[in-house]
């Protein structure tokens, strides 16, 4: 049956903590990342996200990213970075409603030969207290196998309540 998704592993953060990792991919299937209700301690800080090899962050300076951003309170932009030592997104606050959802489609994880690379479709009420949101993609310019993603922010904790959770695509 195509289509469904099947978890492979999932983190519900009860306490705040400094990042979250998923690991498990292990396949040449796409994989998909869901982000709910994901909230920084620290105000105005970015969310952050890099591959993981072998289980652990792989922090070259090798991620390319562009997006179309999608704001309330302004224009529509566009939105890129190269030779990143992360993938950004929507900076977030820490009052009640500004919170973080994402979701990260994952491909070329498994293969050693290409670049794995994401596209993402995420909406924020960010710390300025205004809705934005961004579709786009982004890529770790290196031939690697990638098992998992690593999420963090650019300062502060994970606050209590997000979840993160990883699936493959069948």
């Amino acid at each position: 049956m195509a289509g469904q998704l099947v978890q492979v592993a999932t983190e519900t953060v009860t306490s705040a903590v400094a990042s979250v990792t998923l690991t498990g991919i292990d396949s040449d299937d796409v994989y998909m990342v869901a982000l709910n209700n994901v909230q920084p301690t620290t105000d105005a800080a970015y969310i952050q996200l890099r591959f993981t090899v072998g289980g652990s962050a792989d922090t070259s300076s090798n991620y390319d990213r562009a997006a179309k951003e999608l704001r309330a309170d302004s224009s529509f932009s566009n939105s890129s970075a190269s030779n990143g030592s992360t993938i950004n997104f929507i900076q977030n606050g820490t009052n009640t409603s500004e919170t973080h959802q994402n979701i990260i489609y994952l491909y070329n994880f498994n293969n050693s030969s290409e670049y794995s690379f994401c596209t993402f479709e995420e909406a924020s009420f960010m710390y300025a207290e205004a809705l934005r949101g961004r579709q786009g993609g982004a890529v770790l310019t290196e031939t690697q196998s990638t098992d998992g993603v690593h999420f963090s922010f650019s300062s502060g904790n994970i606050d209590t309540g997000a979840v993160f959770t990883l699936y493959r695509v069948v």
